[in-house]
C-alpha cells in the first residue's frame, strides 16, 4: 500500500526527487556581527606587535634576550604556594567566597600598610580586593567618569589608564614626565581650563616606565592640587616594595588628607612574585572604595577562597623574601648599568621598579632602535613611544633576567657601535 501511494506521488509530481534543500546561505543574509561603540574606542595594544615580532625571531631559531616584558621571572616563594595548596583542600573555599571578599585578607593588607609605612586603614570601609590591579585601575574609570568628563594621565604611563578611560568614554589630557623635572608633572603647566574639567588623575611611583620615585612635598602638593580642584587621585603603587640605595619608595596615603581626596592601589604581583594569582587592593578613600564595590558586586564573587587565605599568609608571614627581592634587582641594576658604562650608553639608574629608562642613540626614533636591536642583536626592548607621545627617544628595559642574561645582552648591542 505504501508503496502504491509513493508511486502516486511520484506521478502527478507532488513529491520530485531533483528537488535539493535550499542551502542555509541562500534562505538568509550573511550573518554579522557588530561590535559595540564603547569596544571601537578601546586603544590599540602597542606591545602585542612586539610580542609578535619576538615569537617570529625564537621561532626562527633565535636567542633572543627579551628584556621587553614585565613579567616578574622569579618562583613565588615556596611558603605561599604551601598557603593555597593546603588551603585548595578546605571545604569552606569551594562555595562562593564572600562579595567583597574576607576579611581576613583585607584585615591582613590592613596591617601591612600599617607596619610598613604607618597608614591606618579600616578594614570593613577603606579596603576593596580587586581581580590584579589592572582591573582597579581600569573600573575607577568606569565609577567616576562620564562621558566627555577629562582625566589627567602621565606621559610617559601605564597604557591601561587610557582603557579605562575609553571604556568610560571620557576624555584624557597627558601630563609630561620630563628628565628635568625628576619624571614628576609638573601641575602649574596644567591648563587652567584642564585643572577645572579634570575629576580623575592617574600617578605612578615608583613609575612604569622611567623607575622614577616620588617625594613626600610632591605628594603633598599633589594632595593641595587635588582638593582645591575637586580632582580625584588614583595612586598606582605596584611596585611600592621595589626602592633602591638604602631608600623605602612612599606610599600616597603617608600624606596628611589623601585619603579625602582619592586611593591606592596595591598589588601582590611584583612583591611577592605573584603575577598569575592576581590578587590586588583598593585603598583609601571610603566613598570610592564603596564605589568599587558595588560594581564588583556585579560582575564578580570575588577571588577563589583558598588564594585568598595564600595571599593573607604572604602579607603577614616574614617579608624577609620581600627584602631579598629588592636586593635582588638592585644588584641586577647595579651589574646592568656597569655594562652600560662599558659601551658608553648613558643613562640614568632607576630608584625603583624593575625596569630602566634608556635615551636612544641620536638619529633614531624609540621604534626603530628597538627594531635594530631584535633583529640584529636578539634583544627585545620595549619602545618608548609606546606609553606615550613623550616616551619618544627612549627605550624601557625589564630587569627580569639573570645578571649574566643582563650583561649578554648589554655586550650583543655594544657590537654594533651606536655609543
Amino acid at each position: 500500500m505504501l508503496n502504491l501511494i509513493y508511486s502516486i506521488l511520484l506521478q502527478t509530481g507532488v513529491l520530485n526527487l531533483d528537488l535539493k534543500p535550499t542551502p542555509l546561505s541562500a534562505q538568509h543574509q550573511p550573518f554579522s556581527i557588530e561590535a559595540a561603540e564603547v569596544m571601537k574606542r578601546l586603544p590599540k595594544q602597542f606591545f602585542a606587535g612586539l610580542v609578535q615580532n619576538v615569537g617570529r625571531e625564537v621561532a626562527a631559531g633565535h636567542d633572543v634576550i627579551n628584556l621587553g616584558q614585565g613579567n616578574p621571572d622569579r618562583p613565588t616563594p615556596p611558603h605561599i604556594v604551601r598557603a593555597l595548596q593546603e588551603a585548595a583542600a578546605n571545604p569552606l573555599y569551594h562555595k562562593y567566597s564572600p562579595f567583597t571578599g574576607h576579611r581576613f585578607l583585607k584585615e591582613a593588607v590592613a596591617e601591612r600598610y600599617r607596619e610598613d609605612y604607618g597608614v591606618v586603614l579600616d578594614p570593613d570601609k577603606e579596603v576593596a580586593i580587586l581581580f590584579g590591579g589592572k582591573t582597579g585601575l581600569v573600573q575607577i574609570s568606569q565609577i567616576l567618569l562620564n562621558p566627555g568628563d577629562l582625566c589627567l594621565v602621565p606621559d610617559p604611563g601605564y597604557p591601561d589608564y587610557w582603557s579605562g578611560v575609553a571604556l568610560a568614554g571620557a576624555e584624557m589630557s597627558f601630563m609630561p614626565l620630563r628628565e628635568d623635572n625628576d619624571y614628576l608633572p609638573d601641575y602649574s603647566q596644567i591648563s587652567l581650563q584642564d585643572r577645572e574639567r579634570a575629576k580623575l588623575m592617574f600617578l605612578n611611583y615608583p613609575n612604569n616606565p622611567t623607575g622614577a620615585s616620588a617625594t613626600a612635598s610632591f605628594y603633598a602638593d599633589t594632595v593641595e592640587f587635588a582638593a582645591k580642584h575637586g580632582i580625584v587621585v588614583a595612586s598606582d603603587f605596584a611596585y611600592g616594595a621595589i626602592g633602591f640605595d638604602g631608600k623605602t619608595p612612599i606610599s600616597f596615603l603617608q600624606t596628611p588628607g589623601a585619603k579625602e581626596v582619592g586611593v591606592e592601589y596595591y598589588t601582590l604581583s611584583k612583591t611577592y612574585n605573584m603575577a598569575g594569582w592576581r590578587v590586588g587592593f583598593a585603598l583609601g578613600n571610603e566613598r570610592i572604595i564603596s564605589l568599587i564595590n558595588l560594581l564588583q558586586d556585579h560582575i564578580y564573587v570575588s577571588l577563589f577562597g583558598g588564594i585568598q587565605e595564600a595571599a593573607k599568609v604572604a602579607l603577614t608571614a616574614s617579608q624577609q623574601n620581600v627584602k631579598d627581592l629588592a636586593a635582588l634587582y638592585e644588584s641586577r641594576r647595579n651589574s646592568f648599568f656597569d655594562a652600560l658604562a662599558e659601551i658608553g650608553w648613558e643613562a640614568r639608574k632607576p630608584s625603583g621598579s624593575f625596569f630602566a629608562w634608556l635615551p636612544v642613540p641620536k638619529g633614531m626614533d624609540s621604534v626603530s632602535f628597538s627594531n635594530l636591536l631584535l633583529r640584529e642583536s636578539k634583544v627585545a626592548v620595549a619602545p618608548g613611544v609606546g606609553f606615550g607621545r613623550y616616551g619618544e627617544g627612549y627605550v624601557r628595559v625589564g630587569l627580569l633576567s639573570d645578571e649574566n642574561r643582563l650583561r649578554e645582552a648589554v655586550q650583543r648591542i655594544g657590537k654594533l657601535g651606536l655609543f
